[in-house]
């Protein structure tokens, strides 16, 4: 019986996982930043500055952002953390606010600064057409009847109205004039983070000291009641295109 010559295995190939076949390499800006923050440390809120203004520039005006771990049940309705907050220098951006409103009040809010203005009108445009081209939305009591029933369209973006963020007011005038100016909503996510702007990276470092300060004790005093054990578990600030400094603020 002649000896039978197994032909040779073929080699397995390795299975890849899905997506681009590569990630693109960091920058040379993006690893000095990196090399510049001790992912292990907490910061000051006044050292974290310090090394979001000293890190290398990008091609443009960096927002700056926060992100704080509440030790929250998002699920529970009464451990949602919502609201809004005037920071004390704004965000250094251009607030594009609609209004829902009729008659003198809403030559009022056009006054104010309000970039559209209506009703049912701009309530049909949402809902038909999709457009979500704005940053705010602010609604006279009276004008629940046409946009709540927008809540499916504009609720998974952030951008329902509610009195509890300030957007549905009757002092309509004033809620433009301080979002125009920079007021900010929040909202926890399904994992219990709130995030928020906290100005641009051009500010004075003082500014940008005194806006994260300003956001951090905000959530501090509105923590729910029924929140146990550890309320704030981590807070982390960074630029648009940096990396993330953790603070030791809780």
């Amino acid at each position: 019986m002649s000896d039978q010559v197994k032909a040779p295995e073929e080699e397995k190939v390795r299975k890849r996982r899905p997506g681009p076949p590569s990630r693109r390499a960091k920058s040379k800006r993006h690893q000095d930043n990196l090399s510049k923050v001790n992912s292990k440390a907490r910061y000051s809120t006044q050292d974290g500055v310090e090394l979001i203004k000293s890190s290398s520039e990008a091609n443009f005006d960096e927002s700056v952002d926060i992100v704080m771990s509440l030790g929250v049940d998002p699920r529970k309705s009464d451990q949602l953390v919502r609201g809004s907050v005037s920071l004390p220098h704004g965000i250094g951006k251009d607030v594009k606010v609609i209004v829902f409103a009729e008659g003198d009040m809403a030559e009022e809010a056009l006054k104010a600064g309000a970039d559209v203005v209506g009703s049912q009108d701009l309530a049909d445009k949402i809902q038909k057409e999709n457009w979500l081209d704005f940053d705010v939305a602010i609604a006279h009591p009276s004008m629940m009847r046409f946009v709540g029933k927008l809540g499916r369209v504009l609720g998974p973006k952030g951008k329902m109205p509610s009195p509890k963020s300030g957007t549905v007011t009757p002092d309509v005038l004033t809620a433009v004039k301080e979002f125009k100016a920079g007021k900010v909503e929040y909202r926890t996510d399904s994992g219990g983070n709130v995030h928020a702007p906290v100005g641009k990276k051009s500010f004075p470092k003082e500014s940008l000291i005194e806006n994260v300060e300003a956001f951090i004790e905000h959530i501090k005093a509105v923590r729910p009641a029924t929140a146990k054990g550890i309320y704030i578990k981590k807070v982390v600030i960074s630029s648009s295109m940096g990396p993330g400094i953790a603070l030791d603020e809780h």
